[in-house]
């Protein structure tokens, strides 16, 4: 052995943690074991677009798993209505409570016996998890009881039983059953998924974002592909003023103010003002509306206009407009527009905005920059998410992988410099974080923007309309070019390449996309290439629903393999509680694992194989006493 002075240093700093022979023999024998247990439930949801109650609904019932261990563990015994019951004690524990003491449901035999099926369901649940782990899930107040009944053993005289069924009374006697049920609840919800991967898009058109991000924080283990919709708000955090200008778009577009007012702090009162001065024959939120519809195709052309790499001339329109006949030039085209009352367009320089305009942009940006709320929702994003996620195995990434109409990775010169396929999403990740933790540079903040709608956007994967969809008459214009990428991603050989580009397995990995709803009515499938790219966004946002046929999806891969969950419109939490009306999902097996998949086999699983051989040369090092142990 080459005890290097490097090996030997690290070798040191390791033996503060375990100093002794008997410490580091435990810690691999404990790895060794873990090694051996089945890799832990992942769940992939996107696109949830503020959604709130049908996703955090999907996140209490575990996308129907907690159903379907339930029904495992107790149809032989239960009724389907009385199964449906623990289930929503389980997904709403205080609220269910609640709701049986008005009907005078709740006795102490009701707290028995539901006690005792709770902790059994979460027994089974926990079954797959080194005890360790299972005490670090446990809800603190309560973890030693938990920890005791949970790992009941029979013995000859029926000792442990008395035991528990004594702890089962006491708490019960003690007025500590409602406190300990959602104790129980909560462990089982966090035993059924190990891991959440959020594949973008938690932001706009749904009321509930900011609700969404507070459930998120408080997750256990969860990561986030950013969409080019979260990307918007960072930008729009980072003080980008086009960004700052989509996201009221948005806001005002779809009614949902509550949010940048009552959330985020976020006071309109100059734009309302503005508007209503400039357009006094317009209702006042129709007016905020067209407002800064202007100002942010004036600020987006000021973008465009700094940065001629973005290829985004085209994207120049407010100075091809001819307000006096009401037109606007298009290419080659002239089209009408819906509306030629442009009182603040600058016919000498369409870009400028007037001087109240800027005073209304810099209230905003002052706003949106100063929010507390805002800044802790975006650090969050930029702590737990990036561009793409190789995990297990698996490529997650929200839009796409730019590519030119030939099928090649497509290039963007950056900084001097070509930036394509994996080397383009880390160099967007890059600038993303410079742009919010760095000191501000306009270049930098700049690419925020071009991130949520540049052509060649990895989060955006299409050439946006906006202008059009805004105020152009002919609905022919309002069709938006996608990036070559979504005719080659059905193909199984550039599904391949893709993953080839970022170090994976292409015969064994996946990549697992979000972005483009699933049109599941018209027969689409969200199986793609032969299985090998999944595209998981089926619709949360009630908006597009209609189109989807269905409200969303889940992907679920656990050691036997993947499935995907098709999630029908959920009603509402009253529903639940009154009727135990769950959402109803139904489920694909499309990829079953010959062996099941262990902890040996995932990015953690070799993680703790190199800790085992560090281990392993610590016990050398002391055997050989070449480092001294200390005596236990």
């Amino acid at each position: 052995m080459d005890w290097t002075d490097e090996k030997l240093k690290y070798l040191k700093l390791l033996a503060v943690r375990y100093p002794s022979i008997p410490s580091v023999c435990r810690e691999i024998i404990n790895l060794k074991a873990i090694l051996n247990l089945p890799k832990g439930t992942e769940h992939f949801m996107s696109d949830i677009h503020g959604e709130y109650e049908a996703f955090y609904h999907i996140m209490n019932n575990a996308a129907g798993v907690i159903k379907e261990k339930v029904d495992m563990i107790f149809a032989d015994r239960m009724t389907p209505r009385e199964r449906q019951e623990i289930c929503t004690l389980v997904y709403y524990p205080a609220e269910k409570i609640k709701l049986l003491k008005r009907q005078n449901t709740v006795t102490p035999y009701w707290y028995k016996i539901n006690l005792k099926n709770l902790t059994e369901l979460a027994k089974f649940l926990s079954s797959k998890y080194t005890r360790s782990k299972v005490r670090k899930a446990l809800p603190a107040e309560f973890s030693y009881i938990i920890d005791e009944l949970l790992h009941a053993q029979q013995d000859e005289d029926n000792n442990q039983y008395v035991y528990h069924e004594k702890i089962l009374d006491t708490i019960i006697d003690i007025d500590s059953a409602d406190a300990f049920i959602e104790a129980l609840s909560t462990l089982i919800k966090r035993l059924a998924v190990d891991h959440l991967h959020i594949v973008g898009d938690i932001y706009d058109r749904g009321a509930g974002a900011d609700k969404i991000m507070d459930l998120l924080i408080t997750h256990p283990s969860v990561d986030i592909e950013w969409g080019n919709h979260d990307i918007l708000w960072m930008g729009a955090a980072c003080g980008n003023e086009a960004c700052i200008a989509n996201v009221l778009r948005n806001n005002l577009k779809y009614d949902n103010i509550e949010i940048l007012e009552n959330t985020y702090a976020i006071s309109l009162r100059s734009l309302t003002l503005f508007a209503e001065q400039t357009y006094p024959d317009m209702k006042p939120m129709d007016a905020a509306l067209k407002a800064i519809s202007v100002m942010l195709f004036k600020l987006e052309g000021q973008i465009i206009m700094r940065h001629p790499e973005y290829d985004m001339v085209d994207r120049l329109l407010l100075d091809k407009i001819d307000k006096e006949r009401g037109v606007v030039r298009i290419g080659s085209r002239e089209y009408a527009l819906n509306d030629r009352y442009f009182p603040t367009l600058d016919a000498q320089d369409a870009y400028k905005l007037s001087a109240e305009e800027q005073q209304v942009i810099d209230d905003l940006r002052a706003a949106f920059v100063n929010s507390h709320m805002l800044r802790k929702h975006v650090r969050f994003l930029y702590e737990k998410g990036s561009t793409y996620l190789c995990y297990n195995g698996n490529l997650l990434f929200h839009g796409c992988i730019p590519m030119t109409e030939d099928g090649g990775f497509a290039s963007m010169k950056l900084d001097g410099i070509e930036h394509k396929g994996r080397a383009y999403m880390d160099y967007a990740a890059k600038v993303a974080r410079r742009a919010f933790f760095g000191s501000f540079n306009q270049s930098d903040v700049d690419f925020m923007w071009y991130l949520w709608c540049g052509k060649r956007s990895p989060l955006a994967g299409r050439t946006m309309k906006t202008f059009e969809r805004t105020f152009v008459a002919d609905e022919s214009t309002y069709d938006e070019p996608k990036n070559p990428y979504y005719r080659y991603y059905q193909q199984e050989e550039y599904c391949r390449k893709i993953l080839h580009e970022f170090g994976l397995d292409s015969a064994l990995s996946h990549i697992i996309n979000g972005h483009t709803p699933i049109k599941v009515s018209k027969g689409e499938s969200p199986l793609k290439a032969n299985n090998r790219l999944i595209v998981i966004d089926g619709g949360f946002c009630r908006a597009y629903q209609k189109t989807t046929g269905i409200a969303g999806y889940t992907l679920i891969y656990n050691s036997h393999g993947m499935r995907l969950k098709a999630h029908q419109p959920f009603e509402s939490i009253a529903k639940v509680l009154e009727e135990n009306k769950d959402i109803e999902s139904t489920s694909n097996f499309f990829e079953t694992e010959a062996e099941r998949v262990m902890v040996k086999d995932t990015d953690n699983g070799k993680e703790i194989m190199e800790t085992i051989r560090d281990l392993e040369l610590l016990l050398a090092a002391y055997r050989q006493g070449i480092i001294v142990t200390k005596i236990e």
